[in-house]
């Protein structure tokens, strides 16, 4: 037999699989048709690696075999349907060849686009799977969504993605940055995308799935990932799903009190809001891979560094791929009609007038805001002073706007507010409109004693061992950086 590494054919590795006779397993399918064994079938000598293969479409044959479930469609479906098949297989086979055979379960349960092209062409996938004969067992699990225009196109793809993923269990489970690439061998990211990956079992006992997840992000399978405050690796339709959304972009490096001063306020003034009183909502803390990559290539320890600092104050984290604003509440559209509020301070919101990123829109900033605002979008601005304002255009940023002429002071400090900002004169109806029509929103009720804080300024006190950046970030934030050393903390030397 060829190098497996050398066999980069759907056939090609589903015969590579057949022709391993250690290896032998059930293949379960719900929704798509038998796509996945279709492909094992295909290439020859299936009868050495297939113990069954099966389908049950009606509701009440599968609630007979799996049990009740809420959504067919769903990750609780799809664990169900390995803990059934996997269990079914060792019960019955362990005796005759459980000594000589590493067994596998591979399920999906999918939704392909119907007759009418009104639902998400989505499904869970994954493969349970010994190394060895009697070793504990390994998971690899992951949610697709399909983007062909066809029916058949669609189907062809989850068996090519599924064959993927049980040639990578076997043969890269040890290189799961390589596992990872693998799967859209023989597709592309326009035809399918995995926006949700998880390794569990003693074979990946040293992989982090928050890891593992932003590099589904790297190497274009998905535009953004989402962790939970337990760190947890999250299904973002799951989460995000007809919910309305808070959501605050920023680096985080450390997370400051203005990062949470700008939340608390947004939160308090969203919620408020006639669309989003009394419904559910989700609040969301945004990094994006442009800011992750920022001095050139990604550090895996700052990274998860900065997850865990918003982990530990109990936010759910989005990582996106998504630098435009626009770009980023078309995605949350894919899962809500709700309001979307985003947070974001002065700086940011002379970024969204700039027009340089728009020059890949025909419309230009006119398309940029079209889209923006497109149902139900608002931005809530932070204040920010005049001090500060003059250090972020001499930190080599050119705005496309000046502050116009004071009208709320703090003190003696003027106070920059997206009511007294003015912007390139071109664009001044535009800014006027979107104001007046409160798409913009000042925030109120900040915290002025915090103002000054920059996390910049923090991460070069930490490094500098000046303990007074311990007042610039809540209490939770300064032990976890202490406790873990993270972003170059040593201890600070006795006075």
């Amino acid at each position: 037999m060829s190098d497996p590494k050398d066999l980069l054919t759907t056939n090609a590795k589903a015969l590579a699989i057949n022709l391993d006779g250690k290896k032998y397993g059930t293949i379960a399918e719900i929704g798509a048709g038998q796509e996945v064994a279709r492909y094992f079938f295909q290439a020859g000598h299936a009868s050495g690696t297939i113990a069954k293969t099966m389908s049950a479409y009606d509701m009440s044959f599968s609630d007979a075999i799996y049990g009740k479930a809420p959504r067919y469609v769903s990750s609780d479906r799809l664990v169900h349907m390995l803990d059934h098949e996997y269990g079914l297989l060792t019960e019955r086979l362990d005796g005759t060849r459980g000594e000589r055979t590493a067994f596998f379960a591979f399920a999906d349960t999918v939704a392909t686009k119907n007759s009418k092209g009104s639902n998400e062409a989505h499904g869970w996938m994954g493969v349970r799977f010994q190394i060895n004969p009697r070793e504990e067992t390994n998971d690899i699990i992951l949610h697709v969504r399909m983007w062909d225009k066809e029916n058949v196109l669609q189907q062809q793809a989850l068996g090519i993605i599924g064959v993927n993923l049980i040639y990578g269990a076997f043969f890269y489970r040890d290189d799961p940055k390589k596992l990872i690439q693998s799967l859209i061998d023989n597709l592309s990211a326009d035809r399918i995308e995995v926006d949700m990956l998880k390794f569990s079992g003693p074979a990946f006992a040293n992989v982090d799935n928050r890891l593992a997840s932003l590099h589904l992000v790297q190497c274009g399978l998905t535009n953004a990932v989402m962790f939970g405050p337990d760190g947890g690796v999250l299904q973002p339709s799951e989460v995000l799903y007809r919910k309305a959304i808070l959501v605050e972009r920023g680096s985080f490096r450390p997370v400051t009190h203005v990062n949470v001063d700008m939340l608390r306020c947004a939160c308090a003034q969203f919620v408020q809001e006639p669309s989003v009183k009394g419904k559910d909502f989700i609040v969301l803390m945004e990094i994006t891979m442009h800011n992750l990559l920022s001095s050139g290539e990604l550090d895996p320890k700052d990274f998860l560094s900065r997850v865990d600092l918003l982990a530990d104050i109990g936010f759910t984290i989005l990582i996106s791929n998504y630098s435009e604003y626009y770009r980023l509440t078309s995605y949350f559209r894919r899962y809500t009609n709700e309001m979307i509020g985003v947070a974001m301070g002065i700086n940011n919101l002379l970024e969204v007038f700039n027009e340089k990123y728009y020059e890949n829109l025909e419309g230009g900033i006119l398309e940029n805001f079209g889209r923006l605002f497109r149902q139900s979008v608002k931005l809530y601005i932070y204040p920010m002073r005049q001090e500060a304002y003059d250090r972020y255009l001499t930190g080599g940023v050119a705005p496309t706007s000046k502050p116009a002429d004071p009208t709320a002071l703090l003190g003696t400090s003027v106070l920059i507010t997206a009511k007294n900002l003015t912007v390139t004169p071109h664009l001044r109806n535009l800014y006027d409109h979107l104001l007046e029509n409160h798409y913009l929103e000042c925030i109120t009720g900040f915290n002025s004693e915090i103002l000054d804080i920059f996390s910049r300024d923090v991460l070069a006190r930490i490094k500098s061992r000046d303990a007074t950046w311990e007042t610039m970030v809540p209490t939770r934030v300064a032990a976890a950086i202490k406790k873990r050393r993270l972003f170059g903390y040593t201890e600070t030397a006795a006075a």
